[in-house]
């Protein structure tokens, strides 16, 4: 749960959300309901990361509905990648 807490950025404070710190992306995650998490930019290379990429570009090429990387899979599978890749 604390991982869900660190990567999650609250929507209704816009100045807050639209904060990005160096060396960090954000992208929107979900398939109806969109969440926007905070992510490092050293996750973007790792090969399960690399998939999901792949992914979004399968599914909205360089058209992201959000404005920003949308990545179409469930909010929990999300979560357990990055927590797996935050503990290596």
């Amino acid at each position: 749960m604390a991982i869900r807490q660190i990567l999650r950025r609250s929507l209704s404070n816009e100045r807050k959300s639209a904060e990005v710190p160096k060396g960090h992306v954000a992208v929107y995650v979900g398939h109806s309901e969109k969440k926007r998490y905070v992510i490092s930019v050293s996750y973007l290379n790792h090969p399960s990361f690399q998939e999901l990429l792949f992914q979004a570009e399968e599914e909205f090429g360089f058209n992201h509905p959000m404005g920003g990387l949308t990545i179409p899979c469930s909010e929990d599978l999300f979560v357990d990648l990055i927590s797996d890749l935050s503990t290596r």
